[in-house]
């Protein structure tokens, strides 16, 4: 028997009345589910490593628990997003974990799963209640959400970018910084922005040029635009490159090296960590320098357990969650348990 979580139905953000006074997660408590918890986990990109981890540990998470888990491939398509929440929304689920393959999407799953009376949270990137844009959404209507801090992460990235500027010993005016993501993706734009002042901190540097690039988040579409945009910049001897994620980085260092730039003019930090050692275990010179190691098995097992415990007990699910990060270059990446993409 299924009982519907009555807060965890408030938690994904439910839009306002005319009043624009609805209640809010914390104002109502939660009723309880008995019996064996169903949970769908639909995430996209399904075939990426990260997400491949982060699926691993959502299952040894609902083993564990004794969960009923579905995983489903989204991909990179919106309405089969849609289409998957109303398939769960079909088999009676307790409890739905999502990645949207694009924000924008948000609010359509979002009344569905409002509509049907199941919880609902998000899984590393944000979903607003009622806008396709996350980054103009008030707090209040962020759907719940487990992953990492953006900034954090960001300001990570921006600091070891810096300490190897310093490292290599270069000019600011020999140098420009590109960034390089997913524009319309919050968590992303949360990254890059608290990159750069920790990379001018750690580097000892300001008014440095820097070069916002806007890409698809995947390798060969950073590898297109950070092409185009160093052809525009040829008196550029030495490149920084930060993104949202490896894809972006791993893309742009590849760029870079095609057009003949030397991996020792080249300073790029990842995110993921999952591209950046395929270029460590080669063994060859890279311009990828290190990378931030974030876990998706780790965030996996977090979001099983952060969507039981509301179904099960009633526990409020917390407006955001994170699991650790660990910065890793060639030296360690191994003895961290970094695993390369195929």
């Amino acid at each position: 028997m299924r009982l519907v979580s009555v807060l965890a139905v408030l938690a994904i953000g439910v839009a306002a009345c005319s009043s624009g006074k609805e209640a809010t997660t914390a104002s109502r408590p939660p009723q309880q589910q008995s019996g064996k918890v169903t949970i769908a986990y639909l995430q996209k990109q399904g075939d990426q490593e990260y997400f491949i981890g982060e699926a691993n540990g959502a299952r040894d998470k609902a083993k564990e628990l004794g969960v009923d888990l579905q995983v489903v491939d989204l991909g990179e398509d919106t309405n089969k997003a849609v289409s998957e929440t109303q398939a769960a929304i079909g088999k009676k689920v307790g409890g739905i974990v999502i990645v949207v393959p694009a924000p924008a999407v948000g609010p359509q799953v979002v009344q569905l799963a409002k509509d049907a009376g199941i919880p609902l949270l998000t899984s590393d990137d944000q979903v607003c209640v009622d806008a396709p844009d996350p980054s103009t959404c008030a707090k209040d209507k962020l759907v719940p959400r487990v992953g990492f801090s953006g900034t954090q992460m960001g300001e990570a990235v921006g600091t070891r970018a810096g300490e190897e500027f310093k490292k290599a010993g270069w000019k600011k005016e020999d140098t420009a910084v590109i960034t390089a993501w997913q524009q319309d993706v919050t968590v992303c734009t949360d990254r890059v922005k608290a990159a750069v002042p920790k990379f001018e901190q750690a580097a000892g540097i300001s008014g440095e040029k820097v070069i916002e690039v806007g890409t698809d988040n995947t390798p060969t579409g950073a590898q297109d635009k950070v092409a185009a945009t160093i052809s525009g910049n040829r008196g550029v001897k030495n490149w920084v490159i930060l993104g949202c994620n490896d894809e972006n980085v791993s893309g742009g260092v590849t760029a870079m090296q095609n057009a003949g730039i030397k991996p020792g003019n080249i300073i790029g930090v990842g995110l993921g960590a999952y591209l950046a050692c395929k270029d460590w275990n080669s063994g060859k010179p890279t311009g990828m320098k290190a990378a931030l190691f974030i876990n998706g098995y780790e965030v996996g097992k977090l979001a099983v357990q952060t969507m039981y415990d509301n179904i099960k007990s009633g526990k409020t699910m917390p407006p955001e969650a994170f699991a650790p990060t660990k910065m890793v270059d060639p030296g360690n990446w191994q003895a961290e348990g970094v695993k390369c993409s195929a």
